[in-house]
């Protein structure tokens, strides 16, 4: 299983979690909210930036009325308005450590951002400072269809333009190219399946395996960025050990 199909899975396993499904639905409702104000539209129809984005919260469970609210919300006058921005920088054995955040207050978040890389002994870098280290991919992730053949699948998928496809249990991990990404999209989307996430990620071509111990001291690093309301998601290149997803909260 590759590094970021662990890391879908370890996602899979925290978002389980109760309190941090509250986390993750406030994270979702900024994407929706600036989804609507980039891409200039409350419809779904003609903003493909919505379409996505209410596409990942229903394959996170929110409900259907959180959602249209959020959207009412964000195309109102008194709408927050939030700023996209990433931060680099190394967390402990050297490990690389990508942020992406929106926020209403860039003051806020550097400094909160800043301050969980200095308690956990990391090192903040500059923009641009891993950009030979991640890839922009296109990462969907779904339930295996009981009613489709596996092989078939997975063809038709490939043939849509994905680069790999990955069946682990019950779950299927696509990859695509970044330009392929709406194709690969479109594709899942005629197959009628309903993705988890659909989405643009940052994939490490170049990995660090660690120890337990090291390994938990990372994840409680990452843990408390991804608990800072203003961070939206948090990529690393740890090469995970099948041992090590018990370790994960």
């Amino acid at each position: 299983m590759s590094g970021h199909s662990k890391w879908s899975t370890i996602k899979r396993k925290k978002g389980a979690n109760d309190a941090r499904r509250g986390k993750i639905f406030t994270k979702l409702i900024k994407e929706l909210s600036i989804a609507v104000k980039e891409g200039g539209s409350a419809e779904p129809e003609s903003n493909p930036r919505l379409r996505l984005a209410i596409q990942n919260a229903k394959g996170a469970n929110m409900p259907k009325d959180n959602i249209e609210r959020a959207i009412r919300k964000a195309a109102g006058s008194e709408a927050d308005t939030y700023e996209e921005v990433t931060y680099e920088g190394y967390a402990p054995n050297g490990v690389a450590v990508f942020v992406e955040c929106l926020t209403d207050n860039l003051n806020r978040t550097i400094a909160s951002v800043r301050a969980s890389f200095n308690k956990y002994g990391g090192s903040l870098g500059t923009n641009g400072s891993l950009e030979f280290i991640f890839d922009r991919k296109g990462i969907f992730t779904f339930k295996l269809p009981e009613s489709k053949d596996q092989d078939e699948l997975m063809l038709e998928i490939i043939d849509a333009g994905a680069e790999d496809v990955e069946i682990e249990e019950e779950y299927v991990t696509v990859t695509s190219a970044m330009e392929d990404f709406g194709n690969v999209n479109k594709k899942i989307e005629d197959l009628s399946i309903e993705t988890e996430t659909a989405e643009l990620q940052r994939i490490p071509n170049t990995l660090v395996s660690l120890e337990d111990d090291a390994f938990t001291k990372v994840m409680k690093f990452i843990d408390a960025l991804e608990d800072n309301d203003d961070v939206q998601k948090v990529y690393h290149n740890i090469d995970v050990k099948d041992s090590q997803f018990e370790l994960v909260n």
